[in-house]
């Protein structure tokens, strides 16, 4: 098996490729070893000293870590944490419900942010091993949580404000500003 690395445009983040489907259900985010327990392959790489966010992706695991940890005594550590889980046909998951929110009682204007979130900036951002979420729509302001390498990620104001902002507005007019949800 050869499970590739990528870095991300968050300097305390790599994106890792197993080269298989990690989450195909969905996307799932662990903060910390505690909230990991629905997650076998989150709790195993929790236990590598310096790991501070697990982020599952469709076909990816983005590893955030803590500031003072050095990637160069990281990464290995967490290679080898995803060779033997993956080799060894592990769960990666117990409960595979995706942790997304939906309403049918949504407006017409909240279904097309919706849907222009998942078409035109999801796959985007999950390139970069992240992902973005609608939270809410409220008096012409976009609420969006930012997730995995996207989280605390020093250029993610700027794809806020600028990029997703713009893009929004051009198609729908009742946007008038897009902020971050902070966790």
């Amino acid at each position: 098996m050869f499970i590739q690395t990528q870095t991300t445009p968050n300097p305390a983040t790599l994106k890792f490729l197993p080269g298989q489907d990690v989450a195909p259900a969905g996307v799932f985010e662990f903060k910390s070893r505690e909230e990991s327990g629905n997650s076998p392959l989150a709790q195993r790489l929790f236990g590598i000293q310096g790991v501070e966010n697990v982020f599952l992706g469709r076909d990816f695991v983005s590893v955030s870590k803590a500031g003072n940890t050095d990637w160069s005594m990281l990464k290995p550590m967490i290679l080898a944490a995803l060779m033997e889980h993956f080799s060894t046909g592990q769960p990666i998951l117990l409960n595979t419900a995706a942790q997304e929110k939906s309403s049918e009682n949504d407006s017409e204007v909240v279904v097309q942010i919706k849907e222009l979130i998942e078409t035109r900036v999801r796959p985007a951002v999950m390139m970069d091993g992240g992902d973005i979420v609608f939270e809410s729509f409220d008096e012409g302001v976009v609420y969006l949580r930012m997730r995995g390498a996207c989280a605390g990620c020093p250029s993610s104001t700027m794809t806020l404000k600028s990029g997703i902002k713009n893009m929004l507005r051009h198609y729908v007019p009742e946007v008038t500003e897009v902020r971050q949800v902070a966790d």
